[in-house]
């Protein structure tokens, strides 16, 4: 990676905001907008050539997703860093883009201060999360108990919240899917409610409070 200016890409299929990128990036001093892209497919055709040492990419796109683009972008020589950039801080989407090799994670809108902090974050730290973004994840790591459910119950809880199967807490906690279904059952007469959809908004409510 260069130690001056580094040169950046940005992959965004909204041409609203290549506008904005543009004069953010004529403001900076140490990044040059080596280019933009409406697409991953086009970014790739150009890349060798380019050679980046960041990229700024959308997750969503009507092809090749940027998650996708990120398993291409590894199979080059160049190792440049990668931020993804979403309208919304979803768990799945975020915890992919770091699976396959992303480090960073924006949503949108982003200012010019924010996205020169985050260009400043992946190239010094080798990290940068939208504040909304940390704390969705770590919302979602952070082991919840409830003082009126058993220790049983606020496994079973936090096992729901990630999205598992009845069948799939039962493989978990070594129980059968009857001991769960029962458990289950407890924890919606407990929070007065009639299903799971239910009892998760509860408790979300619950934790927002």
């Amino acid at each position: 990676m260069n130690t001056t200016i580094l040169k950046v890409i940005v992959i965004d299929s909204d041409p609203r905001f290549h506008e904005s990128y543009s004069y953010f990036f004529s403001t900076y001093r140490d990044y040059q907008l080596a280019g933009i892209y409406r697409s991953v497919e086009d970014a790739l055709e150009n890349y060798d050539e380019v050679c980046p040492d960041i990229i700024l990419s959308e997750v969503n796109f009507s092809g090749l997703s940027g998650i996708e683009g990120l398993v291409e972008f590894q199979k080059t020589d160049n190792s440049a860093l990668v931020i993804m950039v979403s309208y919304d801080a979803n768990y799945k989407r975020i915890m992919d883009a770091f699976r396959y090799g992303a480090e960073g994670y924006l949503t949108k809108p982003i200012g010019k201060k924010r996205l020169r902090n985050a260009l400043n974050a992946v190239k010094d730290d080798g990290a940068a999360l939208s504040h909304d973004v940390a704390k969705k994840i770590i919302s979602m790591y952070r082991r919840k108990t409830y003082q009126f459910f058993s220790q049983r119950e606020n496994q079973i809880i936090e096992l729901l919240s990630r999205g598992a199967t009845y069948k799939e807490i039962a493989d978990k906690l070594y129980v059968t899917p009857s001991t769960v279904n029962f458990h289950i059952q407890n924890i919606y007469l407990k929070l007065d409610v009639n299903s799971k959809s239910q009892a998760l908004e509860k408790i979300r409510k619950m934790d927002a409070a």
